[in-house]
């Protein structure tokens, strides 16, 4: 084949095991031969919509078989393929849309009236209730194989970034299929594995460290399109679910529901959680049922893996983020780049064939983070004798709630857009059930006035739900450093 990459695992696949089920959602299973098929078809679509090789196509809806179908399309037409996160405004996806450039979206029925309130200039396509395109549709019944190479670039992910702007990692081929091979090494994926995808794939986790490796090895992935601990226990026990991937906030949710002591978990294999550190009581839970995690450290700029904590370190290891992963590199260095002493703390730095080719059109923001062929992650940590690296702190001030990454800046710019708001600054703070959520330290402007609920009411109507602060504070003034920089730090001493 002349194609290298994703496009060609659907062909690659149906000719190893065509019967084998490949994907599980929508109502349907589907087989890697039907896979390929399905594949075809859209490929014609795209065609037909006028996409052709470096063109951005969008899709917004949730787990999905249609999700899977056009990326692999995409990959086998070498295209661009551009996942929109679905909790996102209509604002927020009209600047994804805009930035990359997209050509055509394709999106779900749910999100018919999202769309309808976009402004950016886009195709836009509605996908069948089971796919991208309904049964019985005509269309192609080969993939195209176009010369398509692993350093072509395969997904757009837009991660948001300090300056209150998503920007696009830009994924290839390679930095994908490399990472699979990651995962593969570290996890001991089988080809009867049967994994059950119930965080969203937008997010590099779910689609690197579950979706794709599975699928690669010929396993069957189940897709939800929400994560519900009925839902979920129900498809363990009647799928025989092998493997999972989640954050804490979500195990915690499973092992809160009321089926936890009697459902039948006896078919998991192995637990795979991100995003978040495993508190040590959620360990314990989970072992008390026999199972354990695999935890690990990445980002969207990684494809995502990066650290990996393998379950026989589990407890001696609590905290840890684990050490690097099999064909990458993490070093903990100081200002100069020289890895620190045991103990000390330093940026964590990642480098890989699954680390990605740059921000999409951000050279110099490109150039700011990949340096001499190292990913500056802005991440502060430590590392033990053993070589177990230790989060300690983060450089960008993210805020992790359940999972999701909240970044400052970004909140900060909308609340500041309120005439009522003179300054503010968002912080995280902790909460019992997502770990922790923002929370918004305000200075009104002079001879204004606003309550709480007013202000988040307007943060609602421009951010995604789970972006918007839980509470907020007003101060007369925020603390400043000498270049009139907000102090962070001081505030959250002070309001945390």
């Amino acid at each position: 084949m002349r194609n290298r990459g994703l496009g060609s695992w659907p062909a690659r696949r149906a000719r190893m095991t065509p019967d084998a089920v490949a994907v599980i959602g929508a109502g349907r299973s589907i087989t890697f031969a039907q896979l390929y098929r399905r594949v075809a078809r859209v490929c014609g679509e795209l065609r037909a919509a006028g996409v052709r090789a470096g063109d951005r196509i969008a899709y917004l809806g949730p787990n999905h078989p249609a999700y899977l179908e056009l990326l692999f399309a995409a990959g086998a037409l070498g295209a661009v393929f551009v996942p929109v996160n679905f909790r996102s405004a209509a604002a927020e996806i009209d600047y994804v849309l805009g930035d990359s450039g997209a050509l055509v979206l394709f999106y779900t029925e749910a999100y018919r009236n999202v769309v309808a309130e976009l402004t950016v200039e886009v195709g836009v396509i509605p996908v069948a209730a089971d796919g991208v395109l309904a049964d019985g549709v005509d269309g192609d019944v080969r993939v195209p194989d176009e010369p398509v190479d692993l350093d072509d670039p395969c997904v757009i992910m837009y991660t948001s970034g300090t300056t209150g702007r998503p920007k696009g990692a830009v994924l290839t081929h390679g930095n994908l299929t490399w990472n699979c091979l990651n995962v593969l090494v570290e996890s001991d994926i089988a080809t009867d594995e049967v994994g059950l995808v119930s965080a969203p794939l937008f997010h590099a986790a779910a689609l690197g460290m579950l979706c794709l490796p599975v699928l690669l090895k010929g396993g069957c992935v189940i897709l939800l399109e929400k994560f519900d601990p009925a839902v979920v226990f129900d498809a363990i026990e009647r799928h025989r679910v092998t493997r999972m991937f989640g954050v804490p906030a979500m195990y915690d949710a499973l092992a809160a529901f009321d089926r936890w002591d009697t459902a039948d978990l006896s078919s998991i294999r192995v637990l795979l959680c991100g995003g978040a550190p495993v508190p040590h009581n959620t360990i314990r839970r989970y072992l008390t049922r026999g199972l354990t995690f695999v935890q690990g450290y990445g980002m969207t700029e990684a494809s995502p893996g990066a650290l990996l904590v393998d379950p026989e370190h589990a407890e001696t290891k609590v905290g840890s983020a684990g050490v690097s992963s099999f064909f990458s590199d993490v070093r903990v260095v100081d200002d100069q780049g020289v890895p620190v002493a045991d103990g000390e703390r330093g940026e964590v730095i990642v480098s890989g064939p699954n680390v990605m080719s740059g921000y999409w059109n951000r050279p110099a923001e490109t150039a700011e983070v990949l340096r001499e062929g190292w990913f500056h992650s802005g991440d502060v940590a430590t590392v033990d004798s053993d070589g177990y690296v230790y989060i300690v702190d983060r450089m960008k001030d993210v805020i992790i709630s359940g999972g999701e990454n909240i970044y400052p800046a970004e909140v900060e710019n909308v609340l500041t857009a309120h005439p009522a708001v003179a300054a503010c600054a968002v912080i995280g703070v902790p909460d019992e059930r997502w770990g922790e959520v923002g929370r918004a330290v305000v200075v009104l402007a002079a001879g204004q006035d606003a309550d709480p609920q007013t202000l988040l009411a307007f943060a609602r109507e421009r951010l995604a739900a789970y972006k918007v602060p839980r509470s907020v504070r007003f101060v007369d003034e925020l603390p400043k450093g000498g270049s009139g920089k907000v102090l962070k730090s001081v505030v959250r001493e002070l309001h945390g």
